[in-house]
């Protein structure tokens, strides 16, 4: 039985404790420091252990009501806002992660992993223009920080400046030569730039110092399928093990029509995971339909069922936020991305949805007001596309798309969606109701056919109007040969993933 004086919180047993903790004893560190701190309940070190113990087990609730008694009893330690930021990060807090960083760096100004931590998270909420000043901030602080010039270059990526991004990219190897993931990001940038020699030399750069490098082994990969070099594709696929990579393969084995060996690592896939990848969907009823068999994955086998066309008030002819963002459109500094399928148009680079124009700030929370009634409008679904539609959601790609006449896109599918849809700011005037129009349907991107027996259908959107559609479906604008231009904006919305920054150790 404990009594008084062993609860008593001496140097050595300050130091046994923190022992327990520096050992990865968590749960033993945690179970001692709330005994001490029930005797010594303003002996500061048993909360800042305490908080540190519950910290690395996750328990970040916990973990922010102690940091938060330490700072109580020692209201001027940086460390402690900084580490107390990050909890509030885990469980999506972001403005009072966003206070703590700033309470850190205004205590200790020089914190130049505070000013990086909070420049992620401000990219991470849309504030480019912030999130590049708390950089620049971190790399004035310590211009030997390779990594603060890798941020750099990826919020300048977010933004559509692509030649900044490329600077900066650079610069990080200049300061690390093995930077591997920045010899990755700087060829993803050429890509975007549509240099595809100098993104693949890149790449190369990055898997001769690790050549298990996920994202460069992935990028390569998808290099070699884009050029129809399936079968040695996979072995980069394989390597990566990253995102959809055996939905990668599975595409390969397809479109090489290595139809049986397709089939039996489908169903495979099958039966190992859940029925929640848009892409697997879209070739696991691209193959049903070609060979006439039941569909067995029900990710959303009814896709044409499934696209939503609604009007958005807000940008209907001539209101304000229309004219808001086709200023912004044609005005703005945003870089424009290469795109293969895309004739007679242009495609923005980067992610308007996380640039600082009010116009595209405010169109994204009305596509999330209309990606909300498109749940509702499905609830009774029985497909998994409903059933484990995502509470919590994030803009992964969005984009402008300018076409002029003779335009149009062929039919592709956004493989990192789950719901994907466009905005139309402008529709040219044609007679035939075809010309311009969005088709949908369950064929497209030259997949072998058995026969043509697959079904699609068509919208020709007015402007102001929004389509959703699953992302598994295929898609494309059929030409039209109006002189007025056709402006829309598209985006890929799908279950929001949370990076966890570095902390600050005891």
């Amino acid at each position: 039985m404990a009594t008084a004086n062993t609860m008593q919180a001496t140097p050595q047993v300050i130091q046994q404790l923190i022992q327990l903790l520096n050992q990865g004893h968590l749960s033993m560190a945690e179970q001692k420091a709330k005994a001490l701190i029930a005797h010594n309940p303003r002996e500061f070190v048993l909360h800042h252990v305490l908080s540190l113990a519950l910290d690395q087990q996750q328990k970040y609730a916990e973990a922010i009501s102690s940091y938060q008694a330490a700072i109580q009893l020692k209201p001027n330690m940086p460390d402690l806002y900084f580490n107390l930021a990050i909890a509030f990060t885990q469980l999506n807090q972001l403005q009072d992660a966003e206070n703590a960083y700033r309470k850190a760096i205004h205590l200790q100004p020089n914190f130049f992993e505070a000013h990086g931590n909070l420049g992620t998270l401000l990219q991470r909420l849309g504030k480019l223009d912030e999130a590049i000043q708390s950089y620049q901030t971190g790399v004035r602080i310590n211009p030997q920080d390779a990594r603060g010039y890798f941020n750099l270059g990826t919020v300048f990526r977010d933004k559509g400046m692509l030649d900044e991004a490329v600077k900066h990219y650079q610069q990080a190897i200049v300061l690390f030569p093995n930077y591997t993931d920045a010899y990755n990001n700087l060829g993803e940038t050429f890509r975007d730039q549509g240099d595809m020699p100098a993104a693949i030399k890149q790449y190369q750069e990055a898997l001769a110092r690790n050549p298990q490098h996920a994202q460069a082994n992935y990028n390569m990969a998808e290099f070699l399928y884009l050029a129809k070099r399936f079968a040695e594709a996979i072995p980069y696929f394989e390597q990566s093990q990253l995102e959809d990579w055996q939905e990668r393969i599975l595409y390969c084995l397809y479109k090489d029509a290595q139809f049986d060996t397709f089939k039996h690592r489908r169903d495979q896939l099958i039966q190992q995971a859940p029925h929640t990848s848009p892409f697997l969907a879209t070739l696991s009823t691209h193959y049903s339909i070609n060979f006439k068999e039941e569909d067995p994955y029900n990710f959303c086998k009814q896709g044409l069922d499934f696209v939503f066309h609604r009007a958005i008030p807000e940008i209907s002819n001539n209101s304000e936020l229309l004219n808001a963002l086709l200023h912004d459109i044609h005005h703005a500094d945003i870089a424009e991305r290469k795109q293969a399928r895309l004739t007679n148009g242009k495609q923005s680079a980067g992610n308007l949805f996380k640039r600082p124009e009010a116009s595209f700030q405010a169109l994204s929370l009305l596509i999330k007001r209309t990606f909300e009634e498109y749940r509702q409008h499905f609830s009774q679904a029985d497909c998994t596309l409903i059933s484990a539609f995502p509470e919590h959601f994030e803009f992964t790609s969005s984009w402008y798309v300018k076409m002029q006449q003779g335009g149009h896109l062929n039919g592709h599918i956004h493989e990192i969606g789950w719901i994907s849809g466009a905005v139309y700011l402008a529709m040219p005037e044609t007679a035939d109701a075809r010309e311009g129009a969005f088709e949908y349907g369950t064929h497209g991107d030259d997949y072998p056919q058995m026969h043509t027996d697959f079904p699609t259908a068509f919208i020709k959107p007015k402007v102001g109007d929004i389509v959703l559609f699953p992302s598994s479906l295929f898609h494309r604008t059929i030409p039209f040969n109006a002189q007025q231009e056709r402006i829309c904006i598209a985006f890929d919305l799908k279950p929001r993933s949370d990076a966890s920054p570095a902390r600050a150790n005891y």
